[in-house]
């Protein structure tokens, strides 16, 4: 049932007698004929729609994001490729405290893991992939927000940052870091089970544990010193075929 408010601003427009079409001008009606208004969606409506609409996937952006990221590790020199669980910690069991790598992942969901040497021995964290962005592994971190980078060797720089400051930091309440529970010795197969956070550890990362197969060059040395030393390589007068090698790893590590 419509409901019709006589005011100043009619909901409803009016349209008098003689606009009616000329087979119902004979018709004796009692007043103005009421039509309605042409229906239409409501602002708020109209915004829910849109924020509703699932985001579409384009598998391209995808693949040049994961190209992208293996390009980055391969220049690294610390990313060690399809090494096991076990070669991860051999590698790290006589490292310092916040020696780090990056292998590939054994769990068929991931594509890398991040090996790291913590207070208590190696330990292993998933680097999860979603929405062309990577994120350490929400299930194994305290933190309720995670934060998300465009490659792998961003995330990694970050961390290794938020830590290099904490440790300079004077303040009583640092910023708290990432942690990593650690893993039950769980027979093969067997499903993970939940670690209390009274067992949780603080991921710290210092240093990259290179791969030898992988020994970084002189150039490559040169390069991570000018991109720590300099926040924009384009101010820099060099030839345009050395300020593209420094755009091609854009780090630090």
């Amino acid at each position: 049932m419509v409901l019709c408010v006589q005011g100043s601003c009619p909901l409803l427009a009016v349209e008098q007698i003689r606009q009616r079409p000329q087979w119902a001008q004979s018709l004796k009606l009692p007043g103005p004929v009421m039509q309605p208004l042409p229906a239409g969606a409501f602002p708020e409506e109209v915004a829910e729609e849109i924020q509703s609409e699932p985001k579409v996937l384009d598998p391209e952006e995808d693949l040049l994001c994961i190209a992208k990221t293996f390009s980055y590790l391969r220049e690294s020199g610390w990313y060690w490729g399809s090494i096991t669980a076990s070669e991860a910690r051999q590698h790290l069991q006589k490292m310092p405290e916040g020696t780090f790598l990056v292998r590939d992942s054994t769990h068929p969901s991931y594509l890398f893991t991040l090996s790291v040497k913590t207070t208590r021995g190696p330990t292993n964290v998933r680097i999860e992939y979603a929405d062309s962005s990577f994120r350490l592994d929400s299930n194994c971190l305290s933190r309720p927000r995670i934060l998300a980078f465009p490659d792998v060797v961003s995330l990694v720089q970050h961390y290794v940052a938020s830590c290099a400051a904490d440790t300079r930091s004077d303040s009583p309440d640092p910023v708290p870091t990432p942690a990593l529970p650690m893993p039950k010795q769980d027979a093969p197969g067997d499903p993970a089970l939940p670690v209390p956070m009274a067992t949780a550890v603080h991921l710290k990362l210092v240093q990259p544990f290179v791969c030898r197969s992988s020994a970084r060059s002189l150039q490559h040395l040169c390069r991570l010193v000018i991109n720590r030393l300099v926040a924009d390589v384009d101010c820099l007068p060099l030839p345009r075929r050395m300020a593209n090698y420094l755009r091609q790893y854009p780090f630090q590590l």
